[in-house]
């Protein structure tokens, strides 16, 4: 298979070192993963359909040290499943990944019901490069928070109910009701994912890219 394809699908879930432990299933029809994140306000699931990697269900712990050893092998590499490791390999080097028991990783709740969205949000490229400078500028801002009134919203760093340093983008949106939010929600996340998001006032996130994610909304600061 084409190690950049491999690459791609971890790096969608992985989101730039944030999601470490999760389980990889694959068949015929593709890879799949569903991940959640150290802190419960990030949950997910990222689908490919290169289907040449090996199948079964296999533990990995630290997506950080299998990156770093796909790092050393050739464009087109050949995935083969040992009874407790993985073994990728090129025409002449191969590497060996220690899978870890699936007890060990966390596991990852269902959304039985994802609610009716009462805001769309396009986030431009624009948008992320003035947000990643705005975060690095308050960067003690552990949220980010998101309210719309009268058909005009706002994306706010440092957001408060009493005067504070803050930050106040303006956004494209489209919302259901005259007044939506504050909503406040985990700056981090945003800084690796560009993407159109879906916002809904019961404290979830959908994110569409070319993979489904939910994201569960902090409490309000």
């Amino acid at each position: 298979m084409k190690k950049t394809s491999l690459e791609g699908f971890i790096s969608r879930y992985n989101l730039g070192g944030e999601i470490e432990s999760v389980k990889i299933v694959s068949d015929k029809a593709g890879m799949s993963v569903k991940f959640i994140s150290d802190d419960k306000t990030l949950l997910g699931t990222v689908t490919s359909e290169d289907a040449e990697f090996a199948d079964g269900e296999f533990g990995v712990y630290t997506t950080s040290q299998l990156k770093n050893l796909l790092g050393v092998l050739d464009a087109n590499i050949n995935v083969t499943a040992g009874s407790a490791a993985l073994e990728f390999s090129d025409n002449s080097t191969m590497v060996n990944y220690m899978m870890a028991d699936l007890s060990v990783i966390p596991a990852v709740p269902d959304i039985k019901q994802v609610p009716d969205f009462e805001s769309e949000i396009t986030l431009s490229d624009e948008f992320i490069s003035r947000f990643i400078k705005s975060k690095s500028a308050l960067n003690e801002s552990d949220t980010f928070t998101f309210q719309c009134k009268g058909s005009k919203g706002e994306i706010i760093l440092g957001y408060s109910k009493i005067n504070s340093n803050r930050i106040s983008i303006k956004v494209d949106c489209t919302c259901t009701k005259d007044s939506v939010g504050p909503i406040s929600f985990s700056a981090k996340y945003l800084k690796v994912i560009r993407v159109r998001l879906f916002w809904g006032i019961q404290r979830l996130t959908q994110i569409e890219f070319l993979l489904k994610l939910i994201a569960l909304a902090p409490k309000i600061r």
